[in-house]
């Protein structure tokens, strides 16, 4: 059973299933919202704010602190980024927060049908273009090693085959294909760490 903490929602608490959180978060601008699996901890973090538990994770609290010194912390002047699939493939979206507060800066979807692996590829190339257009050089964090991939070589290796019902979603691909292959940016992507440092804070708290 999991625990879902509305920080920022349309009526802030904890709730026992991921339903009666999507309620408080439905059409909520810049929703803060986590799961939890333990109820006390839940509890706790709601009290104390989401500024200390956005990226926290429960395994952490195992690590010994030689482990968290080797890894570091993430920066939090930071993009992160990450896609959510009910399904793969299934409906699809994906969304770009400010690492440090996970303030929403972006969001796109839901799409019909689409692959996790594609939503975080859209994430991370949505979330260059959006640096670039702000003139920033911060880092721009991504859990997935296959959207790094594709973004470095400007290539998306997908088994979804295009049709009318993800014709709308293809074309966002071509148009991140497009823009990487005519544009440069300088900000890092860095692989987010989440066994050390939990779950991105792009993450749609449904797991």
């Amino acid at each position: 059973m999991k625990y879902y903490v509305v920080w920022k929602g349309n009526t802030p608490g904890v709730y026992e299933s991921w339903e009666e959180c999507q309620k408080q978060i439905a059409g909520f601008p810049q929703a803060v919202y986590k799961s939890f699996k333990d109820k006390a901890l839940a509890h706790k973090a709601f009290s104390e704010g989401w500024e200390y538990y956005i990226g926290f994770d429960e395994r952490k609290l195992n690590f010994k602190p030689e482990d968290r010194a080797r890894v570091g912390d993430p920066i939090a002047d930071s993009l992160s980024v990450d896609a959510a699939c009910s399904g793969n493939p299934g409906i699809l979206e994906y969304r770009g927060v400010f690492t440090g507060s996970g303030r929403e800066l972006f969001r796109q979807g839901p799409f019909p049908e689409g692959t996790v692996n594609i939503g975080e590829f859209l994430a991370l190339v949505h979330g260059l273009a959006y640096l670039k257009k702000k003139n920033r050089k911060v880092p721009v964090y991504t859990d997935s090693r296959t959207a790094i991939s594709w973004v470095k070589n400007k290539k998306v290796k997908t088994k979804l085959e295009r049709t009318p019902k993800n014709e709308k979603l293809f074309q966002l691909v071509d148009r991140a294909l497009y823009w990487l292959h005519n544009n440069t940016y300088a900000n890092p992507i860095i692989k987010w760490e989440t066994e050390y440092w939990g779950e991105i804070p792009a993450d749609f708290g449904r797991k």
